[in-house]
């Protein structure tokens, strides 16, 4: 047992010096609700994100729920046509954009710094914020349900003419809605490429990581690729509203065919963005349990990364009917198969 200093001892008076220091430069932690809205723990944040993705699992759930019920028989049933469509685009938005995009990130949260043998992740105090617009994002989606003319109407891929010349006054809303979750997933994509670079253990190669590591550092290169050209169409409609632009309002000179090669250029990665991370899931899951390593690791990773090129390049499959040229039809399905 280590003997007792007295108190004029100057060892003993660093020490106490010291324990004052840092009591005065960490203050206690806040309790509570306040400790939930300003933690920075990587943990906490992750736990966060995964409760707030499993309430708006169960709302876009009623709201299916509400389409099946009016889909169990012919006819009219229960709910007016308008409501219905209001219905199919808030299931579709909620379940993309507010249930399984922040699943996986609250996944991401938790893991990676796990995994790489990080402290934390790289920027704690942008995790916090970049948690905290999702709940404001989909509040403020959610209450043009209750505004005049109701919520969004035109389907979850809210095409032009649908979405600017025919759509209900709400849609502004539902546009800024769009751009506090794009900026929550382009911060929260930021985060992770400069944890994953910058943090891992020293020793730790790139082919050392976990294959979801791997998988997530794709998709963050992916979100922050292209949530900005989301950004832009969503922007490009706001004028097209609000300030009398004509982008997709052919009376005007304008094409709605270019909102649909913005938005699949978004919307073909985006499918990705929601399914690499579950191949890293899967891709840790089963070598875990079947207590064998993973088979063909460096081709795993090249072919991750090579879905992620592939993925930018095939967008117009989703715009076969709409009278592309002969060759793009043919380069698009050539890349498709690829």
């Amino acid at each position: 047992m280590a003997p007792k200093l007295p108190p004029h001892h100057p060892v003993e008076q660093s020490t106490s010096a010291v324990a004052g220091g840092n009591a005065a430069a960490h203050p206690e932690p806040p309790r509570g609700i306040l400790r939930w809205l300003l933690t920075t723990n990587h943990k906490e944040i992750g736990s966060l994100y995964l409760i707030f993705s499993l309430i708006m699992f169960f709302i876009g759930g009623i709201f299916a729920l509400v389409v099946r019920a009016e889909l169990f028989q012919p006819g009219m049933s229960l709910i007016r046509p308008e409501f219905f469509n209001q219905m199919t685009t808030m299931h579709g938005l909620i379940m993309v954009f507010a249930a399984v995009m922040p699943a996986f990130t609250g996944l991401a949260n938790w893991m990676i710094p796990l995994q790489i043998g990080a402290p934390d992740m790289a920027l704690p105090r942008l995790n916090n914020f970049s948690f905290w617009l999702l709940p404001v994002a989909f509040i403020l989606l959610l209450s043009t349900l209750l505004m005049p003319g109701g919520g969004p109407n035109f389907g979850w891929t809210f095409y032009a003419p649908l979405s600017t010349t025919y759509a209900p006054p709400s849609t502004t809303f539902f546009i800024l809605s769009l751009h506090i979750a794009g900026i929550s997933s382009i911060l929260g994509a930021i985060n992770i490429v400069a944890t994953i670079l910058n943090m891992r253990a020293p020793g730790m190669r790139m082919m050392d990581m976990p294959l979801f590591v791997w998988t997530w550092l794709i998709t963050a290169f992916l979100l922050i690729a292209v949530m900005p050209v989301l950004a832009g169409v969503i922007t490009m409609m706001l004028m097209d509203i609000n300030f009398g632009t004509h982008f997709f309002n052919a009376a005007g000179g304008g094409d709605p065919v270019l909102f649909q090669h913005l938005f699949w250029f978004f919307g073909h990665p985006e499918v990705y963005i929601m399914i690499l991370p579950a191949f890293g899931i899967v891709s840790a899951i089963i070598p875990t349990f079947a207590r064998k390593p993973l088979f063909g690791y460096a081709s795993m990773v090249y072919a991750t990364a090579s879905i992620a090129i592939l993925s930018f390049l095939v967008w117009a499959h989703h715009m076969f009917v709409v009278g592309l040229p002969l060759a793009a039809e043919l380069f698009f399905m050539y890349t498709t198969m690829l």
